[in-house]
């Protein structure tokens, strides 16, 4: 049940292929090449209940854009997810992918990657940064699990987030991806579109995470989440958004902080917008796009 929390219903797949990066680069209600028009915006004075409104439109044209957004660490488990996750701190989910295999071949159970020679581990993973510290975590995680859990990964916020290296965030992605059960992952990305869309001004990642459930169902926490991910790391770029190749413009209080322009912003654009590949090495059979290179290729 590896990435259960991540698919899509087939018909929205198939709306996926061909289709997402011509609609995102159009702009809102726009065909493929169509000239973007500025949008008016929310209101400025925008009240608690029009904020609400807007944000679950902008989660329902988000599913529209992204209906194959999933998790970006290649995971076959929970363990293997958990441990990619604890490892994309500080770095990008490519890198992590291209570096698990080797790591995942040498230690593939908690028992394996707790009896490991640290130095041997550290080297492994060294690709990621911080890989000193990051060993440590990994290793003290795999003790954990295998003294107190019987080397299974367990299915609780309350636990997961006793485990060395292990805060709300990694805990919100295994539970999410590994086990259905709904949660809001407050990475970078996420943080950064919620606050630029006017859905909080909290900065804090639990106060964050608390402001959004709010507004939307339970159900829709973990897909939420990957889609704002998904759009933060494909169009609304931290310091330079892909404004007029954005699919959600006319309901972004932010519009006009990148580019404008269509033809300049769809230059901006990347992954499977842009024509190349994502992240993952092993992305699920719905992605319109194609696999990343392992480690040292291209």
């Amino acid at each position: 049940m590896g990435e259960q929390g991540a698919r899509s219903d087939g018909k929205a797949a198939k709306r996926a292929t061909g289709a997402a990066a011509g609609n995102a680069a159009a702009g809102p209600g726009k065909k493929s090449g169509a000239p973007a028009k500025r949008p008016a915006g929310p209101a400025k004075q925008e009240s608690h209940l029009a904020m609400v409104r807007r944000a679950r439109r902008i989660n329902r044209e988000l599913a529209e854009v992204y209906p194959y957004a999933h998790p970006e660490l290649d995971f076959r488990n929970p363990f293997e997810l958990l441990v990619a996750t604890v490892l994309s701190a500080q770095t990008t989910d490519l890198r992590v992918n291209q570096t698990t295999p080797a790591l995942f071949a040498a230690y593939p159970t908690p028992e394996d990657m707790a009896a490991a020679v640290p130095e041997k581990l550290e080297e492994i993973i060294r690709p990621t940064g911080f890989f000193r510290a990051k060993a440590r975590s990994l290793m003290g995680l795999s003790a954990a699990l295998r003294d107190d859990f019987g080397g299974e990964v367990p299915g609780r916020l309350a636990d997961l987030v006793k485990l060395p290296g292990v805060g709300r965030k990694t805990a919100n992605v295994v539970l999410g991806n590994a086990f259905g059960v709904p949660g809001i992952t407050v990475d970078t990305h996420f943080g950064r579109l919620v606050r630029r869309w006017k859905w909080t001004e909290q900065e804090d990642p639990e106060k964050v995470e608390a402001e959004i459930a709010a507004i939307f169902p339970k159900s829709e926490w973990t897909m939420l989440s990957h889609r704002v991910v998904f759009h933060g790391r494909r169009i609304c770029h931290s310091r330079k958004p892909a404004c007029g190749a954005c699919p959600i413009a006319g309901l972004c209080p932010a519009y006009g902080e990148g580019e404008t322009d269509p033809e300049k912003a769809k230059k901006l654009l990347k992954y499977e917008m842009a024509g190349r590949p994502g992240q993952r090495l092993s992305p699920p059979p719905d992605y319109p796009g194609s696999p990343a290179p392992p480690l040292g290729a291209g």
